[in-house]
């Protein structure tokens, strides 16, 4: 007997220990958080630095672990996406096609677009063509392809074009689907708004600079070969002259610093790097100039180039192997490899002058120069953030969607972390012969225009499967994992809104969504103890435990609690007490049977069962109905209602047949389910 009592209590103490622990993550986030921002108000920076390194791993884990609030009761980040349909034109056009009367409609539209927010961009693309480009003479067709031998008139490219923007807009949403609301269980808003617009919300969430950086990374991978080459060089001599010519320059007010690669420390400056180079037998006109007029100089003779600092690298088999400055004096550069380097606060002006037309035009549609997506590791850990920029050329060998899988791990030999990547068959075909033709050259692997890696082909690789290494940590190899499993988009995505919202719209409906839930669990409780006395307290505390468990299984799944799921807890608060009703109901028959007390719970459990698992399947069906079809809070809905309905079977039948298995192992030989007193039953 007390073997099966223990058995018993265990039913009952063993769950709820289990929501303890699956909850406890969220009571000592709230619990750090709360000390942490008491240190912030306190502008006690010691304080802090010592709570953060004693206890910020801990916050991290726990805030990993805990129940999360939508946007709607705690705040979030609003971000606003817009898919570059002008840069989807421009990219969908022949590139060997591709002139100065193209680029003059191409930015004309840029420029309507962006100052009326018009959704029509095919339609202004089309107007600025009939005004610019027919007139001398230009066809659609000198510029695009139908993909149709059998169609080539312009009515089939213009639907081709239709149909390439429609499906990068949903492209689009897939991947920020895929990349935010992958699990379904966490309340992301991701819907589409106008016809090239994506609004997302994001609950919980604070950090701006790694939402942005997950965002902007939208799976545009494409593998293209590094060309570090002379003409790259000979390029960015001839912008320098075109700026100079110009009277064009950098805005910027001080030089990077930039080392070599192969250096120890970096340059002083670019204007010393400049000089190292130069012919000692001439004179030096940097003479006499302090070191901040040396800089202005340098800048006014080459503004360009000042922005970052060039290596000439010595070919194998040279005496001196270590790399060597490049002064951009004359158009005269040796045959060979070439690197460059770029500091962080010369990135935007850098993108900005090639962005220019004249400058691309300087460039040519085969070449672009591309930065590294990371700062070089040995200068960040001095506190300097260096980039690689990156000579590629403009067609990739192999796009995104070739991709089949990819997985984080580690590399077995020393441990770092690495993505192995397959391709399909057709992938694998490509990958082969781009990788036999260049063996001993680099391929740069590109997301969104930012160079991930640039690997040397050490050999040609068969089968399509491939390892790319260069994860900090991994943290970020999963993170590129889930990038290149989303696939290629067809165009570029970009944040054009992204704002902080604030609790202060949470806290009021946190206040009316607890009012409600409270309003109506004290109704549903008073009816139940009135209509069925001690019976109905049992039914009671089985539905409290049964909201402790659905908000724990919650937690376990990192959920996120919205106001569609709070209204999905009272619906479950409302079913379970529904199940209880059945119960007692059906027992409330067996005693007027006059059954006694055990045999009429046991009957009443047994012939309540089916009518119970009937109700509930069916709210299943429409939970799961409602999961599947539904984004966002809806799916949240579904979630918390579907994970309700388990819990309610559990509560409903095992949890309260327990309570009235110890009351009746106690001996009792009467028990209150509220009925007439005629009706009471006797052992």
């Amino acid at each position: 007997m007390k073997k099966g009592l223990l058995g018993k209590w265990l039913i009952i103490i063993l769950p709820l220990i289990a929501a303890g622990i699956l909850l406890f993550p969220t009571f000592r986030a709230s619990q750090l958080d709360k000390q942490r921002q008491e240190l912030v108000n306190a502008k006690n920076e010691t304080a802090l630095a010592a709570f953060d390194k004693e206890n910020g791993e801990t916050l991290r884990k726990a805030k990993d672990s805990r129940l999360k609030l939508g946007l709607d009761l705690q705040g979030g980040i609003y971000v606003t996406l817009e898919v570059d349909v002008v840069r989807l034109l421009e990219e969908s056009a022949m590139r060997e096609a591709v002139d100065d009367i193209f680029l003059e409609v191409i930015e004309k539209t840029r420029q309507q677009v962006d100052a009326s927010g018009d959704d029509d961009v095919l339609g202004a693309f089309l107007k600025n063509f009939d005004a610019i480009a027919r007139p001398k003479g230009r066809k659609l067709f000198s510029y695009y392809d139908t993909g149709d031998n059998r169609d080539l008139s312009e009515d089939a490219i213009v639907k081709r074009l239709e149909r390439n923007i429609n499906e990068a807009i949903d492209q689009a949403m897939e991947v920020v689907r895929q990349r935010i609301d992958k699990y379904g269980v966490a309340e992301t808003t991701i819907q589409k708004q106008g016809t090239r617009r994506i609004v997302l919300e994001l609950p919980g969430v604070n950090n701006e600079a790694e939402v942005r950086s997950l965002l902007q990374t939208t799976a545009r991978l494409e593998f293209k070969l590094v060309r570090n080459n002379v003409q790259i060089v000979r390029a960015f001599y001839a912008i320098d002259q075109l700026l100079k010519n110009k009277g064009v320059a950098p805005t910027a007010s001080t030089t990077g610093t930039v080392a070599s690669s192969g250096a120890t420390a970096p340059a002083t400056s670019t204007a010393t790097v400049a000089s190292n180079s130069k012919d000692t037998t001439k004179k030096d006109p940097y003479a006499g100039l302090t070191d901040e007029q040396k800089r202005a100089k340098f800048k006014k003779d080459y503004p360009f180039t000042s922005l970052f600092a060039t290596f000439f690298n010595p070919p194998e088999g040279a005496q001196n192997r270590q790399p060597v400055p490049v002064i951009y004096e004359k158009n005269e550069f040796p045959e060979g490899d070439y690197t460059f380097q770029i500091a962080d606060e010369q990135v935007a002006e850098f993108e900005q002058i090639m962005a220019r037309n004249d400058v691309r035009r300087i460039v040519g549609n085969e070449y672009q120069a591309l930065l590294s997506a990371k700062p070089e590791p040995f200068y960040e850990k001095q506190g300097v953030k260096i980039y690689y920029i990156y000579g590629v050329l403009a067609k990739a060998e192999l796009t995104g969607d070739v991709i089949s899988d990819a997985q984080a791990t580690f590399d077995p030999t020393n441990n770092t972390p690495m993505v192995m990547m397959d391709m399909n068959a057709d992938g694998a075909a490509t990958w082969a012969r781009v990788t036999g033709a260049n063996v001993k050259k680099r391929i740069a692997v590109v997301l969104d225009d930012r160079v991930y890696s640039a690997p040397t082909v050490q050999n040609k690789i068969t089968g399509g499967r491939s390892q790319i290494t260069g994860s900090a940590n991994i943290e970020e190899a999963r993170l590129l994992e889930i990038i290149l499993k989303a696939g290629a988009l067809k165009a570029p995505v970009k944040i054009v809104e992204e704002r902080v919202v604030g609790p202060s719209l949470g806290e009021d409906s946190i206040r009316k969504g607890i009012l409600s839930s409270v309003i109506s669990a004290l109704l549903v409780v008073l009816f139940m103890i009135i209509y069925y006395a001690t019976a109905g307290i049992l039914a009671d505390i089985a539905v409290t435990v049964n909201i402790i468990i659905i908000i724990a299984v919650l937690a376990a799944f990192a959920g996120t609690l919205t106001l569609p799921g709070i209204a999905g807890l009272i619906l479950t608060f409302a079913m379970a007490v529904d199940t209880n009703i059945l119960v007692f109901e059906r027992i409330r028959e067996e005693l007027r049977r006059g059954r006694s007390l055990r045999a009429a719970v046991d009957e009443g459990f047994k012939r309540a069962f089916n009518a119970i698992l009937d109700s509930n399947i069916t709210t299943m069906i429409t939970g799961a109905i409602l999961f599947y079809l539904g984004t966002g809070p809806i799916r949240g809905f579904a979630v918390t209602l579907m994970i309700g309905i388990i819990v309610t079977l559990f509560t409903g039948i095992t949890l309260s047949k327990v309570f009235f298995e110890l009351i009746l192992s106690r001996g009792a030989t009467h028990f209150n389910l509220g009925q007439p007193a005629e009706d009471k039953a006797t052992a």
